[in-house]
Parts: C-alpha cells; structure tokens; sequence
C-alpha cells in the first residue's frame, strides 16, 4: 500500500493533519493508498508558496515556461503504462480507456506548449492625436484547481497547462477517490527542476481543504469540474474576495434520433457515449428523444447492443467494454434511482439492478429503460451510470423542447441525414456544446463549456486558455 504526502513548494510534506483518506480498487476493494486527510493551515502553505514564486515565474518567457510543459508531457510518455495501470486500478477504468486518458493528457501539455507564441493583446484606435491603447493579457496570479474522480488525470492538465503557460503559479486539489496516478506523477516530474512553489499538490476533501482554497484572498481564480453542489459551494466561499470561478458541473445530456438518421451509427454512438467508464461522464448522453416511426426498431437494436456488453474487471484481457463504478456509494446511487424510476413506472428492458456475477466490486448492469416520462426523476436528474432512458417524440420542435427542458446544458446530440434539420436543432439546443451524428467527446482544440447548471467559464483551446489570463488596458500618449 502506497502512502502519499502533500506536494508544497518544491517537495513532499507531511501533512499537519494526521488524518488519512483510503483510496480502494472499486473491482476488488481492497486498499491501494492513504493519502492527507488534509487541513486548512496545508491550503495555505500551498497557497502561500504558489504566491512566492509567481513573480519570478511570470517573469519568465512563455516560451520558457512552454518547455516545462513539454518537459510533463516527456514524463508522460516515458512511464504510460504505469500510470495507465495506475489510473485503471483506482478508477475501475477499463485499461484501454485508461491508457488513452493518459496519452491524450501528454498531448494536452504539448499543445498549452504551443500556445507560447500565440498569448496575444490588441492595439485599438485612440480619439486623440498621439496616443495608443493597448489591452495587454496578463496572468491573474495563483490558480487553483480542483478535480474530480471520473477523467482526474486528463482535467489536471486542463487546468495545470493552461494555468502555467500564462504565467500563473497553481494549486492543486485532487479527488480523495482517484489521487494516485497524480501523485504518482508529481513524483515523476521532480527530474524536470520545475521552479520550487510553482505547481503544489494539496489531497483532502471539500469542506476542509477546498473551502480554505476558495476562500483565500491569495486566490486569483478557482477552476473546479465536479458537482452542482461542490460549484455551488465554490461560489460561496469565492464571494468573500469576489474571485473569479470557472466551473465545470453536471450534465443531463439529451441525444435526439430522428426517424432519418442512420440508425446502426445512432444506436453505435449512443450506447457507447452511455457506457464509456460505466457511464461516468457528465457530457455523455443520459436521455433519448426517438422519432415515433423508428422507435421501436431503435430499442430492438439498442437492446441486443446492450445485452452484448462486456462488464468484467478493467484489467480483464477480455477487453470489457466497462467495469465497475467508482464507489459503493456511487454504486448505492444509481440502484436507488432505477429502483425509484421502477415504482414511478418505467420498465426495464436490460439490466437494471445490481450486478450478482462478482464477488466484491461495485458493478451495475448496463440498464435500458423505456415508458419513461420528461417528469421523471430518471429523466431530470443526472444518473451517472450505465442507465438509458428512451422516450418517444414526433415533430424535431417537440424534441427540441422536451431535450431543453432541464436545469442542465452542457452537451447535446441529433442524428438525423437532413442538413436543414440538424442546422435548426444546433441553433435551438440550450447547451455548450451539439454533437451531429457522432458521440459526445470533445477535442482539446475546442471549447468545454456549460450553460445554466452546467457551469459558467470553460476549457480547451484558445478560449479556456484565456480564462486564466486578466487584460489590462494601457493608454500611452507620446510627444
């Protein structure tokens, strides 16, 4: 069994509370690691180092600070297996699944790298004679980060990357449920030399060590991906210095299938967006709106996909296509729920219960459920597990209606082969993002982002790069 430290400035620490979490295998649940229970005074050491060192990191040039970056990414690559094994092992994250979250992370540094050259301002037309304005971009100052269990790896770079590239010194707080391939990693990066107090690690939970990190006038901005609840917590704590907060929350994300779509790719996209780490991810679909002409043809084809589905440990060699969920409790959520949408009179078509072929281990049966209706707890509230709720709809506007009728707008899909069809929903869907006829996954060159519930600010590319940055207007008259 591992026992992990806090990372402050420059080097591992014990922590002042002799408090420990322990981290499980949720296929086996036996102990992997301890880590800090943490406490406020390990907040704010880590926050006061990452204030030292801002200065004299932002002084560098970016493209200094970009060969750190590439520095990580190198890390990465020289010890992927590993840390593919690592991230498999606490997150019951199937081994391929794992080994991509860990390789598309090194491309991730590679690319905030090469943002270097391209962190730029403007020069504007003044009204007066002999003079310019400059809007300059500047680092906000100390970032902190707070991550959660299901991709923790993957968002640690979301927010390290593009905190650092800017000029930002960073705080860290990973999940107490999946810390070890990032602490596994803070160890690996020591050979780099990165600048002590620059990038500091802090474990512990949120009402101790995240309300300490979000409530410190030392902060400049919080980027948190996690739970409606956490974000709103977030929020209030950064109220008393009015800090900017960049949050990433849940999702109810509704896939459309219209009756012209290319079915077997509708059925492919949906069930794989619905049982990708066992239907742990806020952006994949958690509710579809069927054409009436198709839909029971879609829940015939959906049913035998779902009934072929592999469900073994995530180191199986029978490469499962999803393992268990992440904790009992996670596991004790998603049954109260199909059991709850049971007794409100939804019928299952597959699965639906909790999974009798494993000894230990939080395994749920991939689940397909039908006769739901737009008012049901199943359809409003986010899941977070290998459930799919299956409604029927016959006119594009009612579709359109019922899937932006949600406190959630984070991502969305149609699949339909008419243009004019997929145009007009794309244009009415109240979310961040609209997938067509694809999966729900997005790309490091794009923009993650929520509307309503599911956050404000956002990650990936250009635009999540400049949230990390403040403009300062300069006014230069000359003689």
């Amino acid at each position: 069994m591992k026992e992990f430290n806090q990372f402050i400035n420059g080097k591992f620490v014990k922590s002042t509370s002799s408090e420990v979490t322990k981290v499980l295998n949720p296929c086996t649940e036996e102990i992997l690691s301890e880590i800090p229970h943490g406490s406020i005074e390990d907040a704010n050491k880590a926050l006061n180092a990452a204030k030292e060192s801002q200065y004299a990191w932002k002084a560098l040039t970016a493209i200094e600070r970009a060969g750190y970056l590439h520095k990580m990414a190198d890390v990465i690559r020289e010890n992927r297996v590993f840390l593919a094994k690592t991230l498999a092992a606490e997150q019951a994250k199937v081994i391929g699944l794992a080994q991509v979250e860990i390789d598309v992370t090194a491309d991730y540094f590679d690319y905030y790298a090469g943002f270097a050259r391209r962190i730029e301002g403007e020069i504007i037309q003044s009204d007066r004679k002999k003079e310019h304005i400059f809007l300059h971009k500047a680092p906000i100052g100390v970032a902190v980060g707070i991550l959660p269990w299901n991709f923790p790896f993957f968002v640690m770079a979301r927010k390290v990357a593009a905190s650092l590239i800017t000029g930002n010194t960073c705080v860290i707080k990973p999940s107490c449920i999946a810390p070890n391939t990032i602490m596994e990693w803070v160890d690996l990066i020591q050979k780099i030399e990165l600048p002590a107090g620059v990038l500091n690690f802090v474990c512990g939970s949120g009402p101790i060590v995240g309300n300490a990190l979000s409530k410190s006038p030392i902060t400049g901005i919080i980027s948190l991906t996690g739970s409606v609840f956490a974000g709103q917590k977030v929020m209030e704590a950064a109220s008393e210095n009015i800090t900017k907060v960049s949050l990433e929350l849940g999702g109810k994300a509704p896939a459309i299938v219209c009756a012209d779509a290319n079915l077997e790719l509708a059925v492919n996209a949906v069930v794989g967006s619905r049982i990708i780490y066992s239907g742990q991810v806020c952006n994949c679909a958690e509710r579809v709106y069927v054409e009436e002409s198709i839909h029971d043809q879609f829940l015939d084809m959906v049913t035998a996909k779902m009934n072929a589905l592999k469900v073994e440990d995530a180191f199986s060699e029978n490469n499962p296509d999803m393992s268990a969920l992440v904790s009992k409790a996670q596991l004790d959520k998603v049954a109260e729920m199909v059991e709850f949408a049971k007794k409100e009179g939804a019928e299952v078509l597959v699965g639906g219960q909790k999974s009798s072929q494993f000894d230990k281990g939080y395994f749920y049966q991939p689940t397909l459920l039908t006769n739901v209706r737009q008012d049901m707890q199943i359809i409003q509230d986010e899941v977070f597990g290998p459930v799919l709720p299956v409604m029927k709809f016959s006119t594009l506007d009612e579709a359109i209606a019922l899937a932006n009728d949600s406190e959630y707008g984070l991502t969305s899909s149609i699949f339909s082969e008419n243009f004019n069809k997929v145009m007009h929903a794309a244009e009415e869907l109240e979310y961040g993002e609209t997938y067509i006829n694809r999966e729900h996954f997005e790309a490091i060159q794009g923009f993650h982002a929520g509307w309503k519930k599911s956050g404000i600010g956002g990650a990936d590319g250009k635009h999540g790069m400049e949230e990390y940055l403040q403009t300062k207007v300069i006014y230069a008259q000359y003689r």
